[in-house]
């Protein structure tokens, strides 16, 4: 699958749940965005957070078109705890986010996971 300059298809594993399928939108958070595919691909230990899941990541980015109402699907970065966060409910978070994606795929996976389930997000 190509990646075009506004978005580029991700592949989502999760350990002991599966794979399921997202992308990246560069309009929702630009320079976010970019400094996320740069660190392509990436792995985290999950932890469970209202609505979702999350990993620390390592990139320390300030707010980009943050928001704290977040729909079922959203791949979000949280400024405040340096993470990414992936959303399988409707959701208004504890403190802003960069929306930068979206998962286009199974949303089951992320339902139930247990904290420190390994997750690994690469380019599809």
């Amino acid at each position: 699958m190509s990646k075009s300059q506004s978005r580029t298809p991700l592949k989502i594993t999760v350990e002991g749940k599966g794979e399921t399928t997202g992308e990246l939108v560069r309009f929702l958070a630009p320079l976010t965005v970019e400094t996320f595919l740069k660190m392509l691909p990436i792995e985290g230990r999950a932890h469970s957070q209202a609505g979702g899941v999350s990993f620390i990541l390592g990139i320390r980015r300030g707010g980009e078109k943050s928001t704290r109402d977040v729909e079922a699907g959203t791949i979000a970065y949280w400024p405040m705890q340096d993470a990414v966060c992936i959303y399988y409910e409707d959701t208004r978070t504890y403190s802003p986010v960069n929306r930068i994606g979206t998962v286009t795929g199974d949303l089951g996976v992320f339902r139930g996971l247990k904290s420190g389930a390994k997750i690994r997000i690469e380019a599809a």
